[in-house]
């Protein structure tokens, strides 16, 4: 209990001795450890590492899922360490509903029997969408999501215990000016050796994980050409798909020839009779028919 106490104590000096020497930086009456120009740089270039990380990973989120609220569950369900729920895609939606259209009109319509055929399409390339989706989450957005979770976290971390041995360094440098006594400025000297042991340790630390960084990029650039790959392989698809569709629909589309009616041993072509002229208005006359000889 009693070692407690005297941490609790000893924490609660350092804290306001830290408190003190940030407060004589902002009045311009202390001095301060500056880093070197390397060191200087790495922090900038991690930084920007963990800005732009984490505007990539929201920018392909929110375009991989549209759907706020689904990206808010889908975060959730990570938390937890839970499956997300399997959704169907707009396409997929799409395609339910042309296909229930297309019975509703008659399969055996071309109206209906093409709804029907869309449909199933739509259907495709949303299933095509879904594993698209599940490529890039796998390939890009975890491993992205991975390293500010982790390594860019741990980075962080030991910023933040360099800056407070900084603080202690410098805090020890204005003590040992201030120290008048001899015992005074021993006393000063001792606690600067230490601090400054602790200060070079932490910055080496600090350092090495700054600069493994450029492996990070390189492990990143890798994620990309991985996520660019799938976003290829699915257009390429959707493309494949698409065209044979409409071609197909295309075949579909193309005009019948008109029917036949046989009458004295002569083919008579049937003209729609919305164009054929007419006598009176209940006979249409037998101009509507085109003859046509049999050899």
């Amino acid at each position: 209990m009693d070692f407690n106490v005297k941490k609790l104590v000893g924490e609660a000096g350092t804290a306001i001795s830290r408190l003190v020497q940030l407060t004589e930086e902002k009045l311009g009456t202390s001095e301060r450890t500056e880093l070197d120009s390397h060191f200087e740089n790495l922090l900038e270039r991690s930084d920007a590492t963990k800005m732009w990380t984490e505007k990539l990973l929201k920018n392909t989120e929110a375009v991989l899922t549209p759907n706020p609220g689904y990206r808010v569950e889908d975060f959730l369900f990570e938390k937890i360490e839970k499956k997300r729920p399997n959704r169907l895609t707009n396409l997929e939606y799409l395609g339910l509903d042309m296909m229930e259209a297309g019975n509703v009109f008659g399969s055996s319509s071309p109206y209906g029997s093409a709804l029907i055929k869309v449909g199933q399409i739509e259907q495709k390339l949303g299933t095509t969408e879904r594993e698209y989706i599940g490529a890039v989450n796998q390939s890009y957005i975890m491993p992205l999501r991975k390293f500010l979770d982790g390594e860019m976290k741990t980075i962080m971390k030991e910023r933040s215990i360099l800056e407070n041995k900084r603080i202690d360094l410098d805090s020890c440098k204005n003590k040992l000016r201030k120290a008048r006594s001899i015992q005074g400025q021993q006393a000063a000297e001792r606690e600067l050796r230490l601090a400054q042991a602790e200060f070079d340790r932490q910055a080496e630390i600090t350092r090495l994980l700054l600069e493994g960084i450029s492996s990070s990029h390189a492990s990143h650039l890798r994620c990309l050409h991985e996520m660019v790959q799938a976003q290829a392989n699915y257009h390429a698809q959707c493309h494949t798909i698409m065209q044979s569709l409409a071609t197909e629909l295309a075949n579909c589309l193309k005009p019948q020839p008109a029917p036949m009616l046989r009458v004295n041993s002569e083919e008579l072509e049937v003209i729609s009779p919305s164009s054929s002229p007419v006598v009176d208005d209940k006979f249409t006359s037998f101009a509507a028919f085109k003859s046509t000889p049999v050899p």
